[in-house]
């Protein structure tokens, strides 16, 4: 790695330094997993980017190692626990534990609830509840060992309020935001070490978004790379503080409050 790989990223004038520190993104192959992924690479961290989606996850990796960053693709889906359970036993062999993970993987079908059929709600509810809470259940007994560790969870303003046609992703997320709460009062108590914090986001110029609504208009949308900022700044903070819940929303985002 080149002595002027640049090493920290920064969040105003304060750097981020994650040298050292080893991280998981799920989802993390484009759109606010892809800046998540650039940005804790890009601040030191080695990157696990995992995702289904294989090709555009090794294109990140590629990009990444391209500009002297540590980055390696991870198959997985995170709606199935024993992968995820057979990943983090991998770990603890080659003793490489994971020292941040960002729960970003995410789906949606945006039908109304009389149309919806028990797959979709299964597979949007599994991958946004279900998936996370299926990582932090290996990792987070994992930090409490090592007394150390922090997790994000990106969440969204539909666990604050939602609208039509977005059913089981609101019940996914509203789900999450009360897991992310619990987590959040057991690391109190179980070690002052782990940090755990909830990213509400607001719409953002995604794929996510995009190819859902071709037609939205991208002036209300904020960059994912706010957001990614935003997770940056939630793991820099001192370790006697820490921030539970963060919101971050464009300036005309109608689903807030």
């Amino acid at each position: 790695m080149g002595s002027t790989v640049q090493k920290t990223a920064t969040h105003g004038t304060a750097p981020v330094d994650l040298a050292g520190k080893n991280a998981m993104v799920t989802g993390g192959a484009r759109g606010l997993g892809a800046s998540i992924s650039r940005a804790l690479a890009r601040a030191g961290a080695a990157v696990d980017v995992a995702d289904v989606r294989r090709e555009l996850a090794q294109d990140l990796c590629r990009e990444l190692k391209a500009e002297g960053h540590q980055a390696r693709y991870t198959e997985l889906d995170v709606r199935e626990p024993a992968v995820a359970a057979r990943f983090f036993r991998d770990l603890d062999q080659v003793e490489r534990p994971l020292d941040i993970l960002v729960n970003n993987a995410a789906v949606d079908v945006s039908k109304p609830i009389e149309h919806l059929s028990a797959e979709e709600v299964t597979r949007v509810v599994g991958t946004n509840l279900l998936g996370p809470m299926y990582l932090c259940l290996e990792v987070y007994r994992r930090m409490v060992a090592r007394g150390s560790g922090h997790i994000v969870n990106i969440l969204s303003t539909a666990s604050n309020r939602t609208w039509t046609e977005a059913g089981p992703y609101a019940a996914g997320k509203s789900g999450l935001r009360a897991f992310t709460h619990t987590l959040f009062k057991e690391a109190q108590r179980d070690c002052l070490g782990i940090g755990v914090t909830g990213v509400i986001a607001g719409g953002m110029e995604t794929p996510f978004v995009l190819d859902r609504f071709p037609d939205a208009d991208t002036t209300k949308l904020q960059s994912p790379d706010i957001v990614a900022d935003a997770v940056l700044y939630a793991l820099s903070v001192p370790h006697g503080s820490v921030i539970p819940e963060l919101v971050v929303v464009p300036r005309c985002e109608t689903s807030w409050p």
